[in-house]
């Protein structure tokens, strides 16, 4: 089943970068213009391995999805922070495993609701939702009759926010969102959360953080004991808070994927 809302795209703001473009180009994608593309090109330039950290991330996302469809046995999911769509999609990693799976995602970025038909193409027995909405008001996503009609809350749902909460500053309270998403969501549902860290290499990611502020994006990296905040509460999955290619690895990795070049912490817990 699909559900698209039709919208004008007429807000879509080129001249600007935007994150989830960025991310598109370092996935090599082709959806980014060239706003984006100027502001990675400067990334990469001083995080040379800028590539390296989103390729592996992903791959994070493909195991996370996957433990959570066949050893948690989840059936629901709720990914907010989308981004522009690169198979496998989430729903597709899930329903390979749980045709059945339903999910919802939900992205702020106009420019993701014009390709979201690609996210909606689900299993004839799984259902797929978009949500146009901004991580900063979890009531937007929470209340969205998207998110209803697509999953039950009673049951447990897995809550991705990958590469999503270092573009959310401490004056936007993104641990109150964290926990309010959460709040929301049945005992027995999960929280798979990627996010940079400038534990490696503090001086490159102040560099990194100038780009994009510059570009009228707010960017706060957050040592490991900070991303470990977002947990509290959880009960870590094993093995517990780590760099992301250290994450139950599948024998499939990123050629060049160190700590310093990743500098990401990923984690999977549960609610108890």
């Amino acid at each position: 089943m699909t559900d698209l809302d039709q919208r004008s795209f007429d807000d879509i703001d080129t001249s600007k970068p935007h994150p989830a473009r960025m991310y598109d180009f370092y996935l090599q994608g082709k959806d980014y213009y060239e706003a984006d593309e100027l502001a990675a090109a400067n990334v990469e330039v001083v995080f040379p391995t800028i590539k390296i950290t989103a390729r592996t991330n992903r791959q994070f996302m493909h195991r996370a999805t996957r433990w959570l469809a066949s050893e948690a046995g989840i059936r629901q999911f709720l990914d907010i922070g989308t981004g522009i769509p690169t198979r496998p999609n989430l729903h597709q990693v899930a329903q390979e495993i749980a045709p059945d799976a339903h999910v919802v995602y939900a992205d702020y970025d106009p420019i993701v609701l014009r390709h979201a038909e690609a996210l909606m193409r689900s299993t004839p027995e799984g259902r797929t939702a978009y949500i146009q909405a901004d991580v900063r008001q979890p009531e937007t996503i929470l209340s969205a009759g998207k998110l209803h009609e697509t999953l039950d809350l009673t049951r447990p749902v897995a809550l991705s926010l990958n590469a999503l909460l270092h573009f959310v500053p401490d004056e936007s309270d993104p641990y109150g969102i964290v926990e309010r998403l959460m709040d929301a969501l049945p005992s027995g549902s999960y929280l798979a959360l990627s996010h940079c860290t400038p534990d490696f290499a503090p001086e490159m990611w102040e560099k990194v953080a100038q780009v994009y502020r510059a570009g009228g994006i707010p960017l706060q990296v957050r040592s490991k004991e900070d991303v470990r905040r977002f947990f509290d509460g959880y009960e870590l999955v094993e093995p517990g808070l780590t760099v992301p290619h250290l994450w139950r690895p599948d024998g499939e990795s990123v050629e060049g994927a160190t700590d310093a070049a990743v500098s990401i912490y990923a984690a999977v817990a549960r609610k108890l």
